[in-house]
């Protein structure tokens, strides 16, 4: 055997390895079934959200997909065939409008009687400015959300038990949160820089997490649960928004190692159909297993100061 064939059963191999054991992740092993049942999924339209739509309305949910006009109808085809399920729907929303999470949850509040799973999945990185003025990662990833759970909580705590479900990421153990950067500036610069981009982003998942666990104690005594969790490094759209030279350096790596949409949905669908995880309400899970989150993402004070900036921030009060 030549020593360079040698080399290559060497490089497969380690490849193999690193990807099944690091990349590629766990499984959700649960059976339930979901027949009855209402779910929202964020960011439906491609990557994790729509493979996530696709396995809930597979178990007989009835799925909404809260998110933009363009692109909608071919994704709910997509997943009604995946599926074989028709109950799959779509109501707009963009995220990156406060007004228009407020008409998404007025509209659904509406037309659905039921609502047991909130997944809180749409995730984006990179430069620019919601139409609130709030830099993109931070009002998209965070915002949004908040104000979106907030709306429809009401609907959750009739239909319990329910869950609501935060994507959030690794990442978050690199975040910060900066109060005063919060009150004091909402008009960003769009040309941000890769670096600014990724920072904003790793930022909007430490709130994420700190979210989830301010919710879970507000929530105490209710038959609501809520976690967040890591869904793995995968290759979606996640950065949709960055330059086509950054596209370029990242996507050699991303065909390698990252998850595809399948296996990045797994941790997602565990924290939202496990049994017997609801005393973990607020925690947060990595590869379907509970996982320890970095120290700010355990600060009970932080946790409660970001609610309350962002109550201000959303409107809320």
């Amino acid at each position: 055997m030549s020593l360079l064939l040698i080399y290559g059963v060497v490089a497969l191999s380690f490849y193999l390895v690193v990807y099944y054991n690091v990349f590629r992740g766990c499984r959700c092993t649960s059976s339930v079934k979901l027949k009855g049942k209402t779910a929202i999924v964020t960011g439906g339209l491609a990557g994790v959200g729509k493979a996530t739509a696709v396995e809930l309305a597979r178990r007989g949910a009835r799925v909404i997909l809260a998110c933009q006009q363009q692109g909608a109808e071919a994704a709910v085809r997509h997943i009604r065939t995946e599926s074989g399920s028709s109950e799959v729907e779509f109501i707009q929303l963009d995220l990156a409008s406060l007004p228009s999470v407020r008409c998404f949850a007025e509209t659904f509040l509406k037309m659905e009687p039921r609502l047991d799973l909130l997944i809180n999945n749409t995730g984006v990185m990179g430069p620019g400015c919601t139409k609130d003025g709030f830099i993109l990662a931070f009002g998209v990833n965070h915002l949004g959300h908040f104000l979106l759970t907030n709306l429809l909580l009401d609907r959750l705590k009739q239909c319990g038990p329910s869950r609501v479900v935060n994507v959030s990421a690794l990442l978050h153990r690199l975040g910060t949160i900066d109060f005063a950067h919060f009150a004091s500036q909402k008009d960003f610069v769009s040309n941000q820089s890769m670096w600014q981009s990724f920072r904003a982003y790793c930022n909007s998942k430490l709130c994420n997490v700190l979210f989830t666990r301010e919710l879970a104690n507000r929530l105490e005594g209710t038959s609501v649960a809520c976690f967040s969790l890591n869904p793995g490094v995968v290759y979606t759209e996640l950065c949709r928004n960055i330059s086509q030279w950054q596209k370029v350096l990242v996507m050699p790596l991303a065909k390698l190692f990252f998850l595809d949409p399948i296996g990045g949905c797994q941790t997602t669908l565990h924290c939202a159909l496990q049994r017997g995880i609801e005393p973990l309400s607020g925690r947060y899970f990595s590869s379907c297993a509970l996982q320890e989150v970095g120290a700010k993402g355990r600060d009970d004070a932080l946790a409660r100061k970001l609610w309350e900036v962002s109550e201000r921030l959303t409107g809320l009060i």
